[in-house]
């Protein structure tokens, strides 16, 4: 099949099977002349960076109830928005949202930039995600890659470069089978076809609209692709964390803007992320056991430790904040894992 035709395959085939998102407009929908918000598609993108669809709907719908358009969300405090992201992981995409937002209210009045180069100008907006909501919103045949597309292209060329050296190669192949006619829709038939039928293990080969132009199936090696660099083992960080509680109240801090976790609630540290330091406060901490997460790059175990302090204690770092006055829903992942061991701890 030549490009062209590869492209119409897959824009017939999502004519009739896109997926249903909150912030998509379907092809129907489409043609009759409804267009995307740019807000809901750009915020749709940056929360579906390194999470899944269906951990995200959720998030998008309380975002977007609570906060309809990015002038609400430039007006938000810092704050709500970080304890509304808190489970999503990868922080910054909050601190940058904030960031865009602000941008786009101050400089654009309120109206995103119609075009990628002028999406990219805008801070926190990377290369993918000025490709997807140019592409999206405005029609431009701009070329989106994510993890889908780079395995559809893998499959659909045999590329047998390991990624992530593989990335141009497969951008390129992606670029020359992008429309100038619908490349949004294509775009997000090319996402839908790699989340749903190509996908990493077991591919549905036997319904995919391109199955006769796919070498990797005609050669029989579709399930081995993409081949990617073995990853290195990641390192072990160990570090603690005091949680010191006053009555009905807990001891929280709000960390530094920038870093792992930045804006973001939690407990008061030692020096395992670069940030921490000695014991808030004197006092008899009792070791309550250990917890482990994972990062991006890391293993972290942290040793928990807990002390009741009288009032009048000299507390260096943090705040008490009520039981009542915050929710463990606004702590990041890892202080919540503290917080539920701590109240397990607590009950026994």
């Amino acid at each position: 099949m030549r490009d062209a035709e590869l492209s119409e395959a897959l824009l017939r085939w999502y004519d009739r099977h896109a997926r249903v998102m909150p912030w998509r407009v379907s092809p129907r929908d489409r043609e009759r002349g409804v267009l995307p918000d740019p807000y809901r598609v750009w915020l749709s993108e940056v929360m579906l960076q390194q999470t899944t669809v269906a951990a995200v709907k959720d998030y998008f719908h309380r975002f977007t109830a609570r906060w309809p358009t990015v002038a609400d969300l430039a007006a938000a405090p810092d704050a709500d928005v970080m304890a509304e992201w808190a489970g999503l992981g990868y922080y910054a995409r909050a601190r940058n949202l904030l960031k865009a937002a602000r941008a786009v209210v101050a400089d654009h009045s309120g109206v995103f930039p119609r075009s990628r180069d002028g999406l990219l100008a805008l801070p926190g907006i990377g290369p993918y995600t000025a490709s997807a909501v140019a592409a999206i919103t405005y029609d431009e045949a701009a070329t989106v890659v994510d993890g889908n597309v780079e395995r559809v292209m893998s499959r659909l060329f045999s590329v047998q470069t390991p990624l992530p050296v593989a990335k141009a190669e497969l951008t390129a192949l992606a670029a020359s089978l992008t429309p100038d006619q619908r490349p949004g829709d294509y775009a997000q038939a090319v996402m839908d076809l790699g989340a749903t039928i190509c996908t990493p293990r077991n591919p549905a080969c036997g319904i995919c609209p391109v199955t006769h132009a796919c070498a990797a199936r005609h050669e029989g090696i579709q399930a081995e692709l993409p081949r990617k660099m073995p990853k290195p083992e990641k390192p072990v960080r160990r570090g603690s964390l005091w949680m010191a509680t006053q009555g009905n109240a807990i001891l929280l801090q709000r960390r530094p803007d920038k870093g792992l976790l930045g804006g973001m609630l939690g407990f008061p540290g030692d020096d395992w992320d670069g940030n921490g330091a000695a014991a808030p406060a004197v006092a008899q901490w009792q070791d309550i056991g250990e917890i482990r997460h994972t990062f991006t790059h890391f293993h972290l175990y942290l040793t928990l430790l807990v002390a009741e302090l009288p009032k009048g204690t000299i507390v260096t770092r943090g705040e008490f904040i009520s039981h009542n006055d915050f929710s463990a829903s606004d702590l990041p992942t890892v202080m919540r894992k503290a917080y539920d061991h701590l109240r397990g701890n607590m009950s026994r």
